[in-house]
């Protein structure tokens, strides 16, 4: 199947409206017969369910979770970006374009990006007038802080809970068309298939958690909302029910999966503390604007403290290695995240590491030039130009608390560690994907009438996402793209009429997806999901993960491909199949997580460069950075599904064209 971005023509700051003026329309009167699924309710679904039942439309929204507010959104906790410059340090949609595809190493598609930094201003203007209680300066107007690969303040906040609050917002709204009929909310749901009719796709078969049934639901178009992959490496800073399965399914069904290798690792979360652990910790990125990332110069210090007979406020600051500010002095600690995640770990990988793990692997997140530095100006606000230390300290430390109180609270509650006291402990974990379903400019996917939005699908984060753009992705998508885009594909089937239920595409597709479960609990297996889960992870990890060679992905490729053969013949799933069974729910996800496993290091393989998240040990310079090929590799990759064993999946490439944007060498030194 060829692919067809659908990009427009014309300049890069006019495509999208004129692409906007130049899509069909669907009137009011035609809205209310016309169904319209949503599948997550996180920030892209729960904008974009709330945009269709304001417009008029019968939408069907589902989750897995026992409420909208229960999605991984709200775990964000730093910001999102707008290019609003109320900083007046020189930002502009142009500036937020160019650096969101630097900070993707180049392999985002240009249209995409500029029109997100084109919405990205409506975004908080939405925001606001939902009553998102974002923080402000002491004027009055809305703050803003620094992020990962920028040199303007552009991120817009709430204390460290932004994703929360808008999701809040976003709920809000989707619970105001809920009352009012227009929306029609599945919680407790989860999709295990889509239903394609004469090509296009025209309904779902959903579980209700609760009782077990298969249930069949019919639309005119079907939007997969439903998150990323990242835990497929069983340790993540996602939700332990985050999956992707909705994904997998229409890429089963004939959707292209593109850039799979894509994954990002972010270098500010809670080490790992032991192997029963299931759950990483992230620490907003937003603490390196305060915070300074160091180690201990010296190995002997750096094994001092890993047994603990030294103390980090014990090193002597000539004796600390504050690496991002050594390496990159241009950005300092506020490099990509892809970049500093890689400095972290060749740290650790030298010796240098603090954490008293199985593997040594942690650095310092040091507050405490920083709350000297606002204690300071904190006095000088009062007229005490000349304050003692310990007055230092004290307003130091509430400035720290007014901006970041929330996250100290969790981290000392997690570690019981005082981190106003001792430094921080961090270290990089898998974190968000890039990559996802292959979406047009309309953000359809390959399949006609499957539309993917957020982190679902792969197309503005290139090969690392900037810091503060997953939410500024899914509420453009979601509020003020597919609006726009799935009208325009409606508008051909206000004479379609109800969609039946009880057609043979309908049958055949909820009979599979009872063969699938019956298969699993009829196994007479002997291992848990978990056990398998569990194998998978650290296969990707350590051969898939923050640095990878040909040598490590061939096996594990290999052993993947094993993996899903022990998987069918020795898992034990408890239970009946028509009951609630969150065992059956975790078989069903980790099935499809094996599979994706396996196309994710056969993605990384074949891309031979280093770029962003995926970094292949044998294209790297001197120094240690990235070294990309933009002579083989400027293309998207889409996979289409070729049975279960992702090794023998087809390989369709969309080129990259920079037209507005000079390709170089990415350097944040």
């Amino acid at each position: 199947m060829a692919l067809d971005s659908k990009i427009p023509q014309g300049h890069i700051s006019e495509k999208w409206t004129n692409h906007k003026n130049n899509l069909k329309l669907v009137a009011p009167n035609n809205r209310p017969k016309i169904d319209i699924i949503v599948v997550g309710t996180g920030l892209a679904g729960a904008s974009a369910a709330a945009s269709f039942g304001e417009m008029g439309y019968n939408v069907k929204a589902f989750c897995f979770q026992d409420s909208p507010r229960r999605a991984h959104s709200i775990a964000a906790q730093g910001g999102i970006n707008a290019a609003k410059n109320y900083q007046n340090d020189g930002d502009s949609t142009y500036r937020l374009f160019y650096d969101t595809i630097k900070g993707g190493d180049y392999r985002a598609r240009e249209a995409n990006v500029h029109r997100l930094a084109e919405v990205s201003s409506n975004i908080i203007d939405q925001c606001v007038a939902q009553g998102v209680p974002f923080a402000r300066d002491y004027g009055g107007l809305l703050d803003n802080r620094s992020f990962g690969g920028t040199q303007v303040q552009r991120t817009f906040y709430a204390a460290g809970q932004t994703g929360q609050q808008l999701l809040l917002g976003a709920y809000s709204a989707l619970s105001r068309q809920i009352g009012l009929g227009n929306v029609k909310m599945y919680n407790r749901h989860e999709m295990l298939d889509i239903v394609k009719v004469d090509g296009k796709a025209r309904g779902i078969i959903a579980r209700n958690l609760i009782t077990g049934e298969l249930e069949r639901h019919s639309a005119h178009a079907v939007i997969i909302a439903s998150g990323g992959y990242g835990n497929v490496y069983f340790l993540s800073t996602n939700a332990m029910g985050s999956n992707v399965t909705a994904s997998w399914k229409v890429h089963k069904k004939g959707a292209h999966f593109a850039n799979p290798c894509f994954v990002q690792i972010h270098p500010t979360c809670i080490p790992v503390h032991g192997t029963n652990q299931a759950k990483l910790t992230l620490m907003s990125e937003s603490l390196r604007n305060s915070g300074r990332i160091w180690v201990p110069a010296k190995k002997e210090d750096a094994e001092a403290i890993r047994a603990g007979k030294l103390k980090p406020t014990q090193i002597a600051e000539s004796d600390r290695d504050y690496f991002l500010e050594r390496r990159y002095p241009a950005f300092g600690n506020l490099v990509p995240r892809d970049v500093a995640s890689r400095a972290a770990k060749e740290r650790c990988d030298e010796g240098h590491g603090i954490e008293s793990n199985d593997t040594n692997e942690g650095v310092y997140l040091d507050f405490a030039s920083e709350i000297i530095t606002k204690g300071k100006q904190a006095a000088y606000t009062q007229g005490d130009h000349n304050p003692s230390d310990d007055k230092i300290q004290e307003l130091g430390k509430k400035w720290v608390e007014s901006k970041y109180g929330n996250l100290f609270t969790m981290y000392e509650k997690i570690t019981d560690e005082n981190p106003y006291e001792t430094p921080m402990k961090i270290y990089p974990a898998v974190h968000y994907t890039m990559g996802g379903v292959w979406v047009d400019y309309n953000l359809m996917s390959s399949i006609p009438g499957c539309f993917v939005a957020g982190e679902a699908n792969f197309s503005d984060h290139g090969a690392n996402r900037l810091g503060a753009s997953a939410l500024m992705q899914g509420l453009a998508d979601g509020y003020f793209v597919l609006p726009y885009t799935v009208s325009n594909y409606l508008a051909d089937e206000i004479r379609t009429g109800k969609i039946a239920t009880d057609t043979p595409e309908f049958m055949e597709a909820e009979n599979a997806v009872r063969q699938s479960i019956e298969q699993l609990i009829n196994n007479n297996g002997t291992k848990s999901v978990d056990y398998f889960h569990k194998k998978l992870g650290l296969i990707m990890w350590n051969k898939v993960g923050m640095a990878r060679n040909e040598k490590g992905l061939t096996e594990a490729i290999e052993e993947i491909g094993q993996l899903r053969e022990d998987f069918y013949a020795d898992v034990r799933v408890p239970g009946a199949a028509n009951e609630l069974n969150q065992e059956l729910e975790k078989a069903l996800r980790v099935a499809d997580f094996i599979e994706l496993g396996q196309l994710m290091a056969k993605d990384a393989l074949l891309r031979k460069e280093s770029c962003g998240g995926h970094f292949r040990e044998e294209y790297q310079d001197a120094e240690g950075e990235t070294l990309r090929d933009d002579e083989n590799f400027a293309y998207v990759a889409a996979w289409e599904y070729n049975g279960s064993d992702a090794s023998k999946s087809v390989l369709h490439k969309e080129e990259l064209k920079y037209e507005f944007i000079k390709i170089a060498a990415r350097n944040y030194k």
